[in-house]
């Protein structure tokens, strides 16, 4: 039996589709943002010196700067890294020093402390983190906080949670499983040196020596074997990674890899992830994720003696049944999904939120594996049009101009002051600050796309700043920010009104690092939101001379659940089916009047054996309604099938409000499950 339950993702039919699964019409994707400037500082960083290499006490993709930052210990490094043309930092510790430090909490940690799941550097803090879950802590964690902590040079981080190696629920067409078990996302696609046909996945998928793989459920439609010999599968501190060998014919390899709605993304090499890199990810359950790198090289303890390192941390959401999947830097393959949080987290804060990723050339090399890729995306977005300026001040100038297109997705704009980049953004509008008082300037700008390429320069548009002299003192920050309210798809935020020694034109609400919304006013909503997500929020001023104020404090809010006022409610939570034990979820209803006849329950569920299971319904007045029942006597087990649907009459009098439970009890041996999601029309 495998160390966790595992969710996968794979195709179905004679072409496998190796993470990049047929594209689900209607399913929203965002693209991935990485585009020219990070491609930029991956190669900038590329060709660094190895003097200055040498020195490097850290290195990450500023993407409000755009540029490569790397930190080091001297001025003198810091001036040759800049003449390298890349931002400096100059820091307290060294590599070697943050690296002595980490060997000591290792030697500390050894093979576990309760509480503690997380360790390793933090190259923006030039510190050492170690996360703790207080729920989980006793005096042996107090004495190991004691001694860490005399170390110097350690931040300890609180959570009330932690990430897991996760477990979710299938999505028709884009699965593939191991054996009779539960199932997994696919990665990428690879040959080995003679041209045999594999693809890469996680290592806590795989680990069953020569187990089928299969395309469909119920050991249907077989492409090919997981981890041949039982030499090709780790899931332990050298890594999380394992191969399925594609043997069966018929199937064929793909580097296109699946945008869940948009045009796929056709991967052209592989790439090491660096902080602060834009990723993307795609995965049977969540879909196609996006977010920012926060950590690489940390470690993880999963309990149960599971410690895995070198893993790197994402602001991505991810839920189970992406483990395995495909990471992506642009179009180049970064990572294998690994775990996450028990639920899809949006703009995460806290580190047990993040979601983790398996680095793809590690399991590459120890496999001599080649990655399967095409030719990219090649063609460039369109020339923006209809450029011009729409307002002027002393120092600023404000611009908008006409939406590019693009073969797959138009992902930012460079505005050109001159042949100079001024400003980069997502929008069609920008405004160039710094200008100097009744002068003439001439911008450009260029749309780019996800793979980098570059469009032509727009038409230009000459604009000539207000006579007078620039304002260059910034609003103060807005105080007091807070939410007023909150729907399925919107927060409502309210501030107190800055200060400036000109006048305050107006605020940019920021959704995570984001500009969400520009408004006039000290409120504002927040729409285009995902329900039942977090979120949080900060506010800036800005004037007439485009200075802008420091940000407001963040406020975290909640959208709500999206099932008020109708009558089918939802619990996605995984909950897990262990024998001789019952699995309890709940929803909370807020239909009014009577129950409607029939109740429709839906159920997304693995399970081993549906014959061991009693599945019932309790209502809000305490009457159970059984759905299922176990035979008893002699019988075949048979897997849990997706997405069943059970009806039932209500009694007299039930009511459609209040907390209604679905219970799950294992009554036989040797099965494991996971209750994912259930769904109620009453």
């Amino acid at each position: 039996m495998r160390l966790r339950s595992k969710f996968v993702a794979a195709a179905c039919g004679s072409v496998l589709t190796i993470s990049a699964l047929s594209a689900v019409p209607g399913a929203s994707a965002a693209q991935p943002d990485p585009a020219g400037r990070q491609n930029e500082a991956h190669q900038r960083f590329q060709g660094l010196s190895q003097d200055l290499r040498g020195q490097l006490a850290g290195h990450w993709f500023d993407a409000s700067a755009g540029k490569l930052t790397v930190a080091v210990p001297t001025e003198n490094a810091a001036r040759q890294a800049r003449a390298e043309g890349a931002n400096a930092v100059v820091v307290q510790r060294s590599a070697a020093e943050l690296d002595r430090t980490l060997d000591e909490v290792k030697k500390l940690i050894g093979d576990g402390v309760p509480g503690v799941y997380s360790w390793g550097v933090d190259v923006r803090d030039n510190q050492v983190d170690v996360t703790v879950n207080t729920t989980k802590k006793t005096q042996a964690t107090e004495r190991f906080l004691e001694k860490v902590r005399g170390l110097g040079g350690i931040n300890v981080v609180e959570t009330k949670s932690q990430p897991r190696q996760q477990a979710g629920t299938v999505q028709p067409g884009s699965p593939w499983w191991p054996g009779a078990e539960t199932y997994c996302s696919v990665g990428f696609a690879a040959t080995d040196a003679n041209g045999g046909k594999h693809f890469l996945t996680a290592g806590h998928c795989t680990n069953d020596a020569n187990q089928a793989a299969y395309g469909q459920i119920s050991q249907q439609n077989r492409l090919g074997t997981s981890n041949v010999g039982g030499s090709r599968t780790v899931n332990a501190r050298e890594g999380d990674m394992g191969v399925v060998a594609v043997t069966e014919a018929g199937w064929n390899l793909s580097a296109a890899v699946n945008t869940w709605g948009s045009p796929a993304i056709t991967v052209t090499g592989s790439a090491e992830a660096m902080v602060g890199d834009r990723v993307c990810h795609s995965g049977n359950t969540s879909k196609w994720q996006c977010g920012e790198v926060k950590y690489t090289h940390k470690s993880i303890d999963y309990g149960g003696g599971l410690i895995i390192e070198d893993l790197t941390w994402t602001t991505a959401c991810s839920k189970g049944g992406d483990s395995g999947g495909a990471w992506l830097l642009g179009d180049k393959a970064v990572g294998l999904h690994e775990g996450g949080p028990s639920q899809c987290v949006q703009n995460p804060t806290n580190d047990n939120d993040l979601s983790i990723f398996q680095p793809v050339n590690e399991a590459l090399r120890k496999w001599n594996l080649t990655l399967v890729t095409g030719g990219g995306d090649t063609a460039a977005p369109s020339a923006p049009g209809n450029p011009r300026a729409v307002s002027t001040t002393a120092s600023s100038v404000a611009l908008a101009w006409e939406a590019s297109t693009d073969n797959v997705a138009v992902t930012g704009y460079d505005v050109y002051n001159g042949s100079t980049l001024a400003t980069a953004v997502t929008g069609t509008t920008a405004t160039v600050t710094g200008l100097k008082a009744d002068n003439d300037y001439t911008f450009t700008i260029k749309a780019k796309d996800a793979a980098g390429n570059a469009s032509a320069a727009s038409a230009s548009v000459t604009a000539r700043t207000k006579p007078g002299s620039a304002d260059a003192e910034p609003p103060t920050a807005p105080n007091n920010l807070r939410s007023t309210g909150v729907t399925a798809s919107s927060v409502a935020l309210a501030w107190e009104a800055s200060t400036d020694n000109v006048g305050v034109t107006g605020y940019e609400v920021l959704n995570g690092s984001t500009v969400a919304t520009t408004v006039t006013g000290t409120t504002a909503t927040v729409s285009g939101l995902t329900a039942d997500t977090a979120y949080t929020f900060t506010v800036r001023a800005l004037d007439a001379a485009g200075n802008q104020s420091k940000l407001s404090t963040s406020v975290n809010a909640r959208t709500s659940s999206g099932n008020t006022g109708g009558r089918t409610f939802t619990n996605d939570t995984d909950y897990q089916i262990r024998d001789f034990q019952t699995a309890i979820s709940a929803v909370r209803s807020t239909a009014t009047g009577s129950a409607t006849n029939p109740i429709t329950v839906k159920v997304d569920a693995t399970h081993t054996c549906l014959e061991d299971l009693n599945v019932t319904l309790v209502a809000p007045s305490g009457r159970a309604y059984p759905l299922m029942r176990t035979p008893g006597g002699s019988y075949s087990c048979h897997p849990f099938p997706a997405g069943r649907t059970f009806t039932v009459v209500p009694g007299a009098g039930e009511t459609a409000s209040g907390t209604w439970t679905l219970r799950i009890g294992d009554n036989g041996p040797g099965d494991t499950g996971v209750l994912s999601s259930w769904s109620l029309t009453v």
